[in-house]
Parts: structure tokens; C-alpha cells; sequence
């Protein structure tokens, strides 16, 4: 058994434009699979931008609790999904706005009291694709790679084998057991900067902070200037994408030709082939 539960109630007050609502061909859409989005492909242009709107369709379950009010129901739910990968969005969903119903009721089946909705909503989504160049903020410096910060929120790992080792060498710092210029030595010229309340494992780097260099730097070979300036900032070629705990992290490349097999990660890198060499 289904039964219907009107939404006029709960809509009413924030919903102004009722008539741009009212879709005729509403009751004949086909039903969504359930907590999955439709973005409406159709109606999204292409653009080079990494952040993009989209309209976006989407089919919940509101929880009884919220029955006297669903769209606050609904807007709950979907607050909850912001700064998560979509896999239907192609990306992570950053803001929802002009939400509305696309339907007058919601049905409830059986003996089950979640109220299933249709709503539809404008999607601001973070999707950066592959090929497209941005710029981040280095955060360390290692022998295999180095890591970024885009938009001091989302994580960019180059690999060693994507910075042209003909250009830039790693310069390995002090030795940590070194009283003098080892880790304890770094840790005391921080104290007295009045940096020492940053925690290990902070991704976020204040603006103007130096990068942590205990283990090294990227420094270019002839002028011995180091990897990203005096600022940190550097410019990549997205090469790959990685989603893990519904979060979505970017690898990057510096390669003059980033996409070419030269630079496979089963290639071995330029300093083990002069060994063979010789």
C-alpha cells in the first residue's frame, strides 16, 4: 500500500516562483534509483573551469522525524553530502541551492515511514579534469614526490618521475640526529618564529609559512633556486584522479609532455638508468 503526503505544507513559505514549478510532464519522469543523482547532462554546457553548476535530480528517503517539514528534511540530507565525492556529479558537490520538489506529494510504501521525495536542485560541484592545468600551494618536499594544497582544501601529489629530473635534483637536508643542524635545531628557529603551535599532520599551511625542509627540497640544477619559488606556488597538469573515502585527491605532473610513457611510474627514472649505464 502507498500512500501520498502533500508537500504544500512544508514548501509553501520558501518556495516563491510555484508556477516555474509546476512541470506537466513531472508525473510521467521516470523514478531515480533511490539516493542516486541525475545531473542532467544534457543541460550542462562543456567548461575548462574545475567548479561548475549543474542541475541536479535527486530521489530521497526523509526520515519521520522530519515529517511536519521536509524540505527541511531535505535540505539536512543534502547538507550532509557537501565536500564529498558524487560519482554521479563526476565531482565534489561544494553548495546546493533553489531546491524544490518535483512533485505536489511524497508517497510513503507500506509499512515503512520515510517519506520518498523527488527534489531538484542547482549543484555547485568541484571537477577538475584530466589535462587541465592549476595551480597549488607545495606543502612538503620528498625524495618521490611532492605535495600541494589546491584551494588550501584539496590534496595534489606529484611523483618523482613527473618532475624532469634533467632540470631539478633533490637537496637533501641536515641529518635529523644532528644537534646542531638536525631536527632540533629546525624545531628551535620555528619556537622562536612563534610557529610552534602547528601541530603535526596539518595540511593547511598558513599563507606566507615556510615549508617544513628537514628531509630536503627541489632545487633547480643551475640556478639552485628551489621548487615552487619563494611563495610555494606551482603550477601541474592534472594526470590522475584518486577517490577514497568518498573524498578526491589529484595527481599531478610538471612534465613538459605529461602524458607520455617516458614518464610511466614502471619507467625506471634517469639517475638509475646513468648507473646501468655506466
Amino acid at each position: 500500500m502507498t500512500t501520498s503526503i502533500s508537500l504544500l505544507a512544508s514548501d509553501h513559505k520558501k518556495r516563491k516562483h510555484r508556477a516555474s514549478d509546476a512541470d506537466p510532464d513531472a508525473p510521467r519522469k521516470k523514478k531515480k534509483e533511490r539516493s542516486k543523482l541525475d545531473t542532467g547532462k544534457s543541460r550542462t554546457e562543456p567548461s575548462t573551469s574545475e567548479f561548475r553548476v549543474t542541475k541536479a535530480t535527486i530521489t530521497l528517503s526523509v526520515p519521520p522525524v522530519f515529517a511536519s517539514n521536509l524540505r527541511a528534511g531535505v535540505e539536512e540530507m543534502l547538507d550532509s553530502m557537501i565536500m564529498r565525492y558524487i560519482p554521479s556529479l563526476c565531482g565534489v558537490l561544494l553548495a546546493h541551492s533553489n531546491l524544490h520538489f518535483l512533485s505536489p506529494t511524497a508517497s510513503i510504501n507500506a509499512d515503512c515511514p520515510f517519506a520518498i521525495c523527488n527534489v531538484a536542485f542547482d549543484a555547485t560541484v568541484w571537477s577538475p579534469s584530466i589535462a587541465m592545468k592549476l595551480v597549488g600551494k607545495i606543502i612538503l618536499y620528498s625524495p618521490d614526490h611532492v605535495s600541494l594544497l589546491l584551494h588550501r582544501t584539496f590534496n595534489v601529489s606529484i611523483p618523482r618521475h613527473h618532475i624532469p629530473e634533467d632540470v631539478w635534483e633533490f637537496e637533501y637536508g641536515p641529518a635529523e640526529n644532528d644537534p646542531e643542524y638536525g631536527e632540533g635545531a629546525i624545531r628551535s628557529s620555528v619556537d622562536e618564529e612563534g610557529d610552534a603551535g602547528m601541530k603535526d599532520g596539518d595540511g593547511e599551511k598558513a599563507e606566507g609559512e615556510a615549508v617544513p625542509q628537514a628531509s630536503g627540497q627541489w632545487v633547480h640544477r643551475v640556478t639552485g633556486t628551489k621548487l615552487g619559488g619563494t611563495d610555494g606556488y606551482l603550477e601541474f597538469t592534472v594526470i590522475g584522479k584518486t577517490v577514497a573515502n568518498e573524498m578526491l585527491s589529484l595527481q599531478g605532473s610538471i612534465q613538459p609532455d605529461p602524458f607520455s610513457e617516458e614518464h610511466s611510474a614502471t619507467q625506471p627514472d634517469k639517475s638509475s638508468r646513468k648507473k646501468h649505464a655506466k
